[in-house]
């Protein structure tokens, strides 16, 4: 019973976070590129920036009532697949680009820590 609960806990946390995190790239993508990204947005990519804030936002809404799940099934799974590949990119991203912005290297820092906490959840869930 207490596994079931933390991993309920550790996919609401992420579920939360990447809800927010799409709610203000929907509302504020120039803030969201500028912060993230220390790039200023234009044109389409202010519509492909939205376009991920919604994706982001139903993923968290997904996984927020995903997490009711004993072992978090699917919503588990989609959630580690983001978070390792959203950390692995914008990792990419800083090192290899001069897209970096204040609050580049501190999402993947939390991406990273949501990631280990997911897999842990994950492996606990087998």
């Amino acid at each position: 019973m207490r596994v079931a609960h933390w991993i309920r806990s550790v996919l609401g946390v992420a579920a939360a976070v990447e809800a927010v995190t799409g709610l203000f790239l929907l509302v504020f993508p120039h803030l969201v590129a500028k912060l993230l990204l220390g790039a200023a947005v234009a044109g389409v990519s202010i519509v492909i920036g939205r376009v991920a804030g919604i994706a982001l936002l139903s993923l968290g809404v997904g996984c927020w009532f995903g997490r009711q799940e004993a072992t978090g099934g699917w919503a588990l799974a989609a959630m580690l697949l983001y978070n390792v590949l959203v950390t692995l990119y914008l990792a990419f991203v800083g090192l290899g680009t001069e897209f970096v912005g204040v609050l580049l290297w501190p999402a993947v820092v939390v991406h990273a820590v949501l990631t280990m906490s997911l897999g842990s959840a994950w492996s606990k869930s087998r």
